[in-house]
Formats: C-alpha cells, structure tokens, sequence
C-alpha cells in the first residue's frame, strides 16, 4: 500500500467507498525531467572532438554547443568501480567495487555486492514516478550471481530498473555478444551477415523502450542509463567507418600530443601554460613493464602501419557509436522531448593501456597471463575490427588520447582518471557552448540528477540507514554561479594499488603502479601537485612543501579507513606467475562438489565461465553420454570462442575435440570415426605432466569412445580464462562466436542424435579407472 487508505468499508460494498489513490505508485511531478545518461568505456580527454581531439563525435558536438563541457571531471580510473558510483552515488569501495566483478575478492570493499545501505538512485527516481531503464554494459552484478540459477537479488531490475538489456560482464565482442534481456540470457536478434552490430542493437533497444513509456504514459519521466560496448577492446566497427580514419594518425602517437594541446588549450579545456608531461613518467620497478610506451621513431615501418590501423579502428568504432547515439537524440528532438530532457554523455575512465606496448590481435591473452605474438599481430592488420579479431590498440594511443596527462586507465594520475563529460539540458541550463572548470567526480552524478528531478535520497531505505551521499550536486555550475568555485574539497582515489587524494586544488600521488606486484606500500615515494595551477601534474612539488604532502598521505589513509579501501592489492598479474595464481585463487570460483565432477544437460542456457567446471592448468576428464546415428552432427559441447577456448563435436561422420589456445593457430585437435548407431561414451583426458614457459599446462590429450583410446597428442592449456566475460560452456550447441574454425559460423547445433549428459571431472590427475568413470557418467540422476 503506497499511502493510507481513505475510503471507507462496510460489510456491503455497495455502502463502501473505494479509494485507488491509496494503491497506485506516487507520479512524478508535473514537468519533470528525462534523464538520459550516455556512459562510454576507455576514453581519454584528448581523444573525442568536442574536447579537441582527432575522433569526430557529431552527436557530442551537437550537444556541447547547446550544453556545457567539463575539463575538471574526474571517474575512479576503472569500469566496475565507476558504474557504481553512477548507480548509487557512493564512493566504489562503499559500493564493494574496488575492482571489476570478474576480480572480486572476499573483503568489504572488494566483494562486489552493492550493501543494502547504498540504495541505488534508480530504486528512488522508480518509487518518485519515473520508468527506469538499463542498455548495455552492466558490469555491476556480482561475479557470483552471473549463472542462470543464481539469485537475482543484484541484476538491474532489482536494483530499480523496469527493463535491461545489454551485457553482464566487462566487455563483449561487438560482432557477437553475450546478451541478456531483463533477468536472463538470451541469443543475439540477428548476425554480423545481416548487419549486426551491438552498438546499433543497443540503441534500437533504447528507442523500444521509451517508445513504449510514451505510447502508454505520455506524461511519465523516464531515466535512460545508456552504455555501449565502446570504447572497450574488443575494437569493432563497421568497415566504411573505420575508413573514415584512413591516414588520419599516422603522424603516431607522440605527435598527436604535441597537435592536441594547443588545440585543448584553445577550446579552454586546459589553461594556458599546461605542460605535457614525459612519455614514459614513473620509475622503473613502480610499475609493470606492459604499461611502457614504445617511442615512435623505433617501431619498425610494419609496426607503425599497424598502430596506425588499430588507432582508424578505434576512432571508427567511437563515432559509429556516437552516430547510433544521435538515432536516440534524434527522436527526442522529433517527439519533442529534448528540450526537457538532462542528458550526460561521459566516458568511465581514461584510455585504457590494456593493450600493452605492441597492441594486440586477441585481448583475451590478458587474461589468460599469456604475452601477445606481434609476428602473428602483424597478419592481422587487415582484419583488425571484424569478428576475426579481438583487438585493441598499443599503449602509445593510450598515452596519446590521454594527453597531457600522466599514465592512463587504473592509475591515480590524471590519465586514469580525468575524463570527458558533456551535460545538455536547455530547459534548465541558459548557457550554450561554456566550459565549465569546477573539480568533480563520478560522485557527484547522483546528487546531480536527485537535484534537477526534484527528489532526496531518504535517509532510510527499505528499513535500512542509508550511508550519506559522498558526492555534490554540479547543478551550481549551470547558470547562477559558472565562475563559482567548485563545492568539492576532497577526492580519494585507489585503483589496484595505484593512490591518490585530491584535496582543496592540491593532489598528492603514490609513485606505485596498478598490479605493479611491488607490495611494500609503507614506503612508497609520494608526488604532490598543485592542480588549480598544474592541471596535468607535470611539475612535483613534494621538495618544496613537504608538510602539505604529509597532510594530505595522513588525509588519504583516513578516507581510506573510512571507505573500506583496505586491504591494498597490487597483484601483477601479467609476468609474475605467482601473483598470477594468487589472484586466481583469491577471485570467485564456484565451489567444486566433493566429488570433483559437475554434470550438464542439453537444453540449457550457457554457464558463466568463473561458474563452470574449473578445466584451467589441471588435469580434467570430460565424459559424454550420446546416442548416435548415422546422421548425428553438431556440438556436444562447447566453452569460449575463437579467441580462446574448447569444443567437442561431430562433423562429417569425425569426432573431434578442439583446443584454441588463446586464437593462436593452429588449433589443437584431435580426431576419430564416429560410431553411427547406438549409445556412447565420448570421453577425453588431458594429463598435465609440466608447465609451460607463461605457466601454461602442457601434457598429453587423450580421445575415447567407450572403453577404447581412440586417439592421442600433446596439447598446452590455458592457466587464466578463456574470455573475461561471455562465452560461456554450452551443452549441444556453441553460443556466440564459434571455438573451432571447422564450424565457424553457425551455432552448430546438435541434430540427429540425442546427448543425455556431460560430466566434467576435475577430481584427480589422472584417468585413473576409465571403465568406472563410464559406468558412472552411464547412471541417470
């Protein structure tokens, strides 16, 4: 019941009076605001026309010449920790988002489940009259609630929103997503053949949905969270926008800071007298050597053709995304509801350098701690941004489209943290075309949006004391104070071990890399910056005010108690193997039954990797029960895609287990006649007998059928994951991008037989008793 009941009961409903106000949901008041916020991944301030750079944004432009344009607007230098400052209004290890989803560890502040003290801004503007909707990137459902059979408790129609649709985890690939629609999983609508793209798809989505508000509740708000894949690697675009950018950076990626500066400095992004900070800034040993930048002059003609190539196709996946943007804000202008409608158009975090120093064809290495191949990139290059690939550009445009600042994504310097944003509203912002210079941060849009909506986070929340707002509203900047100094004193910032703490314009900085796997945080060497008059933290003064650089180290350790920051984690997790397997070991992984074996039935949604039968840098023994025919063919089962993972299949009368370690070629495989009639045990064993040079298990891979070894080789597996997200294990079918190239294509599904089961067996080293194994994966459940 919303409110009291005012009517009036007897025993007869004829002499009782009725009262419906007491049942329906509370409106919005008269003439409330739209909110559509546009949330971009990896972007960095130099990169997007509006603040100067290279990549033209017409739908941006559009709007910051009618809107206001942030130069002091900063994020917490990652995607899962800023998304859910966006969601609640709290700093992100309040939110339990130190990190990403798919790296949470077991701490307060590292665990990725939103406390029920942290009402979400949706769950508000829902209950004060507003439909709510989420499209696209999620990245805030807890890594152990991605299965179909998990709780619900943390997807986003429980945290307020009335329809999702988009992805759960990190990032997808753009050709061939991993979707769900509202609480579950679903298949793509249609294929790359037929012109698929996500970014098109979601904004298709978006327009459904307030098309469908507006058929029905004409007079309702709504409150639109847009976010495209873009820009996260997998880097995919539409050819013909990708060759919008043909030549556009091959003057490289040092040259490009020193062209866009002056142009960032023109526009008042950035004062007068801002110096570009070095190339290579922090000290050897206080960061990991993949975050080096390769200087242009020593990269190799095929070298600089090929970051050249990854930077077009970076730049054509950001506009092609900007355009599907525009369809949206197109309509509203069409419908008439532009003029009152606040829209944020923002990017999460700065440019990411995820892509190492030479770039790479397959992001996924990454995470499965394997370095990157450039002989085999460089055969790429003419495929980069189509489904062949799953790339992302070098470190150098990282640095470049981050210019002038220090560093880029996960580090506390500005480049990790200083992004774009864009705010347009006629209805209630005068000014047109300004920049505005006030220091804020991710925190600050909650508070933003309550304000302008007319609407108070409460106090309590479903019985539950509701933790403070952390951030100010930004509306003082609009028209009544643009000048005014910024009502913000103090940030901190932490990201993976990288620290910093912005307080009343000055900024102290941790010389201490993200994932630098150097521990020792104690004795950590500290920079200070005067940022109201060094903006990109170019000139260290911590020699000359010694004392404000101690205030501020005391400051950051008290935010740092008081925001559930501790435990520090630093774990390297690209060339140092145990921290590697230590970080492994400290994610979420679903706990293996006593028995070590999992059992999977057709018929079935996919599983979430970091949910499935753990086959990493073990030994492991798969076990099909089918019944054949002469006519049987398709996937028995598959996990991952073409950029990494397993499959075991029929084709053209063969049995076949594939092995795609990392998209390297050539695939693994292994092969035997199949019996055409009758029922069957398919069964392979992989032994690890030693690891490889990045940890790789490496052994011997046995094929059966039945009680009969029908084949054997030595194969190598991956020690990480097969994917970040996506791509999960299927049963009679192959979700998404195919794992082996001899299916690629097609879902390749299994027809003209039947699977009863597969049992994956984890259990020991060693195909001990293959006979009792059988026998077992042969009973029913």
């Amino acid at each position: 019941m919303a409110r009291e009941f005012k009517g009036e009961i007897k025993l007869d409903v004829r002499d009782s009076t009725a009262d419906w106000e007491a049942f329906l949901p509370d409106k919005a008041p008269a003439g409330a605001p739209n909110v559509l916020v546009v949330l971009y991944d990896d972007t960095g301030t130099a990169a997007w026309s509006p603040y100067g750079g290279r990549i033209n944004m017409p739908t941006m432009d559009r709007l910051a010449g009618n809107g206001l344009t942030y130069s002091q607007w900063h994020t917490t230098a990652l995607c899962s920790p800023t998304r859910s400052t966006f969601l609640t209004g709290r700093n992100h290890h309040q939110n339990g988002f130190a990190t990403i989803s798919e790296s949470s560890t077991g701490f307060p502040g590292y665990n990725s489940h939103i406390p029920p003290s942290n009402a979400t801004m949706a769950n508000v503007l829902r209950d004060a009259g507003w439909s709510t909707f989420w499209v696209g990137k999620n990245h805030n459902v807890p890594i152990d609630e991605w299965t179909a059979g998990a709780s619900k408790k943390n997807w986003p129609l429980a945290q307020g929103y009335d329809r999702f649709y988009g992805f759960i985890g990190g990032e997808t690939n753009n050709w061939y997503p991993s979707l769900a629609e509202d609480n579950h999983y679903i298949d793509q609508p249609y294929l790359p053949e037929d012109g698929y793209h996500l970014s098109k798809d979601l904004a298709d989505q978006a327009l459904k949905m307030i098309r469908d508000v507006k058929q029905t509740e004409p007079d309702k708000p709504w409150y639109l969270w847009f976010c495209p894949g873009a820009n996260h690697a997998p880097h995919h675009a539409p050819e013909e926008y990708i060759a919008k950018y043909k030549g556009a950076f091959d003057d490289g990626y040092e040259a490009y800071r020193e062209w866009v500066l002056p142009r960032m400095i023109e526009r008042g992004i950035l004062p007068e007298g801002t110096d570009i900070t070095q190339m290579n800034p922090m000290p050897d040993g206080t960061f990991t050597q993949t975050d080096l930048v390769r200087p242009w002059a020593e990269l190799s003609a095929e070298e600089r053709a090929m970051f050249c190539r990854m930077a077009e196709v970076f730049a054509g996946f950001s506009e092609y995304t900007d355009a599907q943007v525009g369809r949206i804000v197109d309509y509203l202008e069409e419908s008439g509801q532009l003029e009152n409608t606040i829209i944020m158009y923002c990017a999460d975090n700065g440019a990411s350098g995820e892509g190492s120093p030479n770039g790479s064809v397959n992001e996924g290495k990454i995470f499965g701690g394997y370095p990157d191949d450039e002989a085999q990139n460089l055969t790429m290059v003419d495929k980069l941004g189509s489904p062949d690939t799953y790339n992302h550009y070098p470190t150098g445009w990282a640095m470049a489209f981050s210019t002038p600042y220090r560093m880029f994504k996960r580090y506390s310097y500005q480049g990790g943290v200083c992004d774009p944003l864009v705010i347009h509203y006629p209805a209630g912002i005068a000014a047109k075309g300004e920049v505005r210079g006030q220091y804020h941060h991710s925190t600050d849009i909650v508070p933003t949006i309550l304000e302008l909506c007319g609407v108070e986070m409460p106090e309590t929340y479903n019985g539950v004391e509701q933790t403070p707002l952390a951030g100010v509203s930004m509306a003082y900047t609009f028209d009544a104070e643009p000048d005014a100094p910024t009502r913000k004193k103090t940030q901190y910032y932490e990201m993976l071990g990288s620290r910093g703490i912005w307080h009343e314009g000055w900024k102290a900085v941790a010389e201490h890399g993200p994932m630098a796997g150097m521990s020792g945080f104690e004795n950590d060497t500290w920079q200070l910056f005067h940022t109201d008059v060094d903006r990109a933290e170019a000139h260290d003064l911590a020699a000359e005010h010694p004392e404000k650089l101690e205030e501020l180290k005391a400051l950051w350790l008290e935010e740092a108690k008081a925001n559930d920051v501790l435990p520090l984690n630093d774990l390297q997790i690209i060339g140092n193997a145990k921290d590697f397997e230590t970080f492994i070991t400290m994610e979420f992984h679903q706990p293996a039954p006593p028995s070590g074996q999992y059992t999977y039935y057709p018929g079935t949604s996919e599983v979430p990797e970091r949910s499935a039968a753990n086959v990493h840098n073990v030994s492991y023994k798969i076990l099909a029960e089918v019944e054949l025919t002469g006519e049987t063919e398709g996937i028995i089962f598959a996990h991952g895609s073409r950029f990494g993972g397993h499959a075991l299949f029929i084709k053209d009368g063969t049995i076949t287990y594939a092995y795609n370690f990392l998209g390297i070629p050539p695939e693994d495989r292994i092969s035997a006649p199949a019996p055409t009639s009758g029922k069957h045990i398919i069964g392979v064993e992989f032994t690890k007998e030693k690891i490889g040079e990045y940890r790789e298990g490496v052994g011997p891979l046995k094929l059966f059928i039945d009680d009969q070894q029908v084949g054997e080789q030595e194969i190598r597996t991956v020690l990480g994951h097969f994917s970040l997200c996506g791509e999960g294990l299927c049963i009679g079918y192959d979700s998404a991008d195919a794992v082996s190239s001899m299916y690629a294509g097609s879902r390749f599904e299994f027809t003209g037989g039947e699977i009863a089961k597969v049992v994956f067996d984890i259990a020991d080293d060693a195909y001990i008793d293959a006979e009792a194994h059988m026998a077992a994966a042969m009973s029913r459940d």
